[in-house]
């Protein structure tokens, strides 16, 4: 299923990654990247990275449920002629060792992964990894720290918060967006946030701006669920078990009937709140460890600022002279 949404055309993504590539200051001339192509707004990677000067550009596509190969190389290359960059992106369907063994930079986006140690083998020595997230949400598995620290490859994560990039303001946006999608207003209503990192007092701001009022726990706990709540939104780290499992479930039925549990990022029980009668959203999970509502739902724009904030670490790792204040833009390991 392709993204039609008007806010995606060609001609504006162009604009918003030329702005993007000059609010951050990127410079990636005389380097090879090694990244995904991907449908909506995650089309941006490859074409961005082209924007800021890399030479090559090769990136790696797969079909899924939202599109097949075919699509996104169509849709890669009407991004990349709109940015006037199309003869340095090629499409590629496979990890191919030769291609990863002369790129500068491997993303660790969505099609790249798992960067194992197969995968860092391959790669040539003084490469580097940005994480196109903050380091303390790496999830096990996305990449292996051991191989790439043999291999002499350098790994970061990306400040979201940095100025220019500003990913963490538009968590609240994404948390409006959820309950409207399940069908609670947010505007005067009462939202309980269960949430136990750096997310909450973005996401609290995001919905009191749509005058919603809201409680914030680390945790759901019988002495916090008193009085009426709308929703329960859970915006916890993920770990092995759910935030909101049975008795969690158990007690949401008996002090808070008919709250709806929204689910942001960590793991909700569903079959536990489907036999304990507790409505929740969405019907259907991601996959562990992955948020239920993207960046992506709620335009390109978080996801065109968060890309060139990783490709902004890459070339900051590239440089390796820490002291200046375009390390901020990294969040170290």
């Amino acid at each position: 299923m392709s993204d039609r949404r008007p806010g995606l055309n060609p001609v504006r993504l162009a604009r918003l990654l030329d702005e993007a590539v000059a609010r951050c200051r990127i410079d990636l001339r005389g380097t090879v990247v090694f990244t995904e192509a991907a449908t909506g707004p995650y089309a941006v990677t490859p074409v961005l990275a082209a924007l800021a000067g890399a030479d090559r550009v090769h990136a790696l596509t797969r079909a899924t449920r939202y599109g097949t190969v075919a699509a996104v190389a169509a849709l890669t290359a009407a991004l990349a002629r709109a940015a006037g960059v199309a003869g340095r992106v090629e499409i590629v369907t496979a990890k191919q060792p030769a291609l990863l063994a002369r790129a500068d930079v491997v993303t660790n986006s969505g099609h790249v992964r798992p960067l194992d140690r197969v995968t860092v083998g391959w790669m040539k020595r003084g490469a580097v990894v940005p994480l196109m997230y903050e380091s303390w949400e790496m999830r096990p598995g996305d990449v292996d720290l051991a191989a790439c620290r043999e291999r002499g490859v350098r790994v970061a994560g990306t400040n979201e918060r940095h100025p220019n990039v500003d990913v963490f303001s538009y968590l609240g946006v994404m948390a409006v967006k959820l309950l409207l999608d399940a069908g609670v207003a947010v505007h005067r209503s009462r939202v309980l946030l269960v949430c136990d990192n750096g997310f909450a007092p973005f996401i609290r701001a995001g919905l009191e701006a749509s005058l919603a009022t809201v409680e914030v726990t680390p945790a759901l706990t019988p002495d916090v669920l008193t009085g009426r709540f709308d929703a329960i939104l859970v915006a916890t780290k993920p770990r092995p078990e759910a935030t909101v499992g049975r008795a969690e479930a158990e007690l949401i039925a008996t002090r808070a009937p008919g709250t709806v549990v929204a689910q942001y990022w960590g793991e909700i029980a569903r079959a536990a709140l489907g036999v304990a009668g507790v409505p929740f959203w969405p019907p259907v999970g991601p996959r562990p460890g992955h948020m239920a509502v993207l960046p992506s739902a709620v335009g390109p724009e978080p996801i065109v600022r968060l890309q060139a904030g990783g490709l902004k670490v890459a070339e900051v790792l590239l440089r390796g002279a820490p002291g200046s204040a375009d390390w901020e833009y990294v969040d170290a390991l």
